[in-house]
């Protein structure tokens, strides 16, 4: 027997829709190099129906891609309602990645139209001859350069429409959203999100179990538009009505500490390099007010013990750990210790990398595939299912990335009966020495709890007799000295003592990749080419 429940589609549209009506006075501040800059959700998704009408005009249809190469701010957020409402699909580009990648997701996507900020043109610019496929390029802001050729200016494009746009009505499995993952092994793939997904991943966000982001918050978004959606929070902004900030280019930990006192955001979001640098700039300047903050959100790579030690030592702030990934939309788990938890246990929830979100279903399984218990011992790689969860990649056949149906995110660790998740490692990234397996994670993390250390990154090296062992590469903090030493001492008191690393090198900063995580890769390559300076300790 079929329900006779209502069953319309769960379409980006309705959530704008929502936002637009229900929380029209809500606002969003674009910080800028003159001042702050604000508009409501009333007025912000009327311009997005003057770009979805504009659009149209200018040819775009049903499925089409139209890229954005742009900072997080108001018109970034514009194009992120009207091309995925208008029923095209929105491609949101990396504007970190090396010219080659740039030109291999434009052409791969076949990109028709490209709206950037006039800051980045430059860096269009380099693969302008590359990319046949793009037929139009609109510039946000004054751009007298002329390094694109002809370009059509955002405003004068969107002032020549009316607003009142009629959304489509679309299947709601039809795609929305295509991002590609950052590509640190091969060639980044393409993620397609449908309405559907981005509408529950929506959701998913507004619960308590998870972020809670709610109508009572105002939200500092540091995770780049470019970033997996920015985590999925503009949509859930317009869904439960919490207020956003944009950053757009003003990253480091000085204007953030500044952000924070001035606009009064209630939580934030970024990965915990951007966290790390927040703590260095807050570090005595008398200016800081973290006192509207109810928590802090990071991602992306594990959170030093430390890092959420000294938030909630120094400033009553709970940092909270987030896991997923771009298959994942991304929220997959959230660290909140359970209910009952004594006060000074709850940090030991707080370093595991998250319990499993409801709407997301996990496992780990070995190397034959073979499920395993989740004991918080038995250790695998984790798969995933659900439906925010993607069952494929974008015109890419990737038949190892799947199993039966489930995800494998080439994460290993242990996952318990309460489904929190210990993460050991990078399939990738794993140290395997003399058949047993060194977690590169737990090195690290172990090590920026030293009073001296700003960042550390471990990577696996060659060794004749153990197959492999740990290089740990190692940032001081300004004014602060430790030699390899004195490190590997501290470590020894922490960590058995056959994970303990030979090979140390200290160095300015550690490479990162494009969403702010170590680029291993890169370490790994200088170690090769003998452009490190290492010291052996036996």
């Amino acid at each position: 027997m079929q329900s006779t429940m209502q069953d319309g589609p769960l379409l980006i549209s309705g959530i704008i829709r929502h936002g637009q009506t229900v929380y029209a006075d809500k606002k969003i501040f674009t910080v800028t190099p003159e001042g702050v800059e604000e508009a409501t959700f009333f007025q912000v998704a009327q311009r997005a129906e003057q770009l979805a009408a504009a659009l149209t005009k200018l040819g775009v249809q049903r499925d089409d891609r139209v890229a954005t190469f742009m900072w997080n701010n108001q018109t970034h957020v514009e194009a992120y309602i009207a091309i995925p409402c208008m029923g095209a699909i929105l491609h949101t580009l990396n504007i970190r990645l090396f010219p080659e990648q740039l030109a291999f997701i434009i052409n791969h996507a076949q990109d028709k139209v490209i709206i950037v900020d006039a800051s980045l043109v430059p860096l269009l610019a380099k693969v302008r001859d590359q990319i046949p496929t793009v037929e139009h390029i609109i510039v946000n802001g004054p751009d007298s350069t002329g390094l694109l050729g002809e370009t059509i200016d955002y405003e004068t494009f969107i002032e020549s429409e009316a607003p009142g746009f009629e959304w489509p009505e679309l299947d709601e499995k039809s795609a929305a959203i295509l991002c590609y993952t950052s590509g640190t092994t091969g060639d980044p793939k393409g993620v397609m999100y449908s309405h559907r997904s981005t509408w529950l991943h929506s959701m998913a966000s507004t619960s308590a179990n998870s972020i809670g982001f709610s109508e009572r918050d105002r939200v500092l978004l540091i995770v780049p538009m470019f970033h997996v959606n920015a985590w999925g929070a503009v949509f859930t902004a317009y869904f439960c009505g919490g207020e956003l900030i944009m950053p757009q280019m003003f990253l480091q930990g000085e204007p953030i500490v500044k952000m924070i006192r001035e606009l009064r955001p209630t939580f934030s979001l970024g990965v915990p390099t951007i966290w790390n640098d927040v703590l260095r700039a807050a570090e005595n300047n008398p200016d800081v007010d973290f006192s509207s903050l109810r928590g802090l959100l990071a991602g992306g790579s594990a959170v030093p013990r430390v890092m959420i030690e000294a938030f909630h030592d120094k400033y009553g702030i709970d940092l909270i750990q987030g896991w997923g990934m771009t298959e994942s939309s991304p929220l997959a788990a959230v660290s909140i210790p359970p209910v009952g938890t004594p006060k000074d246990k709850e940090i030991d929830f707080r370093v595991k990398a998250g319990r499993v979100v409801g709407g997301v279903e996990i496992r780990i399984t070995d190397e034959q595939g073979t499920v395993l218990p989740r004991d918080g011992v038995a250790l695998g790689e984790y798969e995933l299912r659900g439906p925010w969860i993607t069952g494929s990649y974008f015109k890419v056949d990737d038949p190892d990335k799947f199993h039966d149906g489930w995800l494998r995110t080439g994460d290993i660790g242990t996952i318990d009966a309460l489904g929190f998740m210990v993460i050991s490692d990078r399939t990738k990234d794993v140290i395997k020495s003399g058949g047993e397996w060194i977690s590169s994670v737990m090195l690290e993390v172990t090590m920026m709890a030293h009073p001296a250390v700003f960042e550390a990154a471990v990577v696996a090296v060659p060794d004749e007799k153990w197959q492999e062992r740990p290089l740990c590469c190692v940032v001081l903090r300004p004014g602060m000295t430790a030699t390899p030493q004195e490190l590997r001492e501290f470590l020894a008191q922490r960590v058995v003592k056959w994970w303990l690393p030979e090979n140390w090198t200290m160095l300015e900063s550690i490479p990162k990749t494009s969403v702010g995580k170590f680029d291993k890769k890169v370490l790994r390559a200088q170690y090769h080419d003998e452009a490190l300076d290492i010291v052996v300790l036996r």
